[in-house]
């Protein structure tokens, strides 16, 4: 049993690490595929770190939307994709203070 699991686990990480390649590739490729392929536009995002900055690319219809991953080096992955994109209320928004 415990083997079994020790398996499984080992292949599903495997198995995400495939999926993640295959998600990934130079920023202007990426973009281009969103737009193309779903009529994705730069919705916002912002910076994580020194080593990620985060966008959430979602369609004109709003049925489709998309965050990505991009690192210094160009290359941006998709890390969460999904559909029926609902945009906050005018009412929910979240005010902040500038940093």
């Amino acid at each position: 049993m415990r083997r079994t699991l020790i398996l499984s686990t080992v292949a599903l990480a495997l198995g995400t690490a495939a999926n993640a390649q295959n998600n990934c590739g130079p920023r202007d490729q990426v973009i281009n595929r969103l737009s193309a392929n779903f009529g994705e536009v730069f919705s916002g995002g912002g910076l994580q770190n020194d080593s990620a900055v985060f966008e959430v690319w979602i369609s004109e219809d709003e049925s489709t939307w998309t965050i990505l991953m991009t690192r210094p080096d160009g290359m941006s992955c998709i890390m969460a994709a999904g559909t029926d994109w609902l945009p906050a209320l005018a009412s929910q928004q979240v005010k902040g203070v500038p940093s």
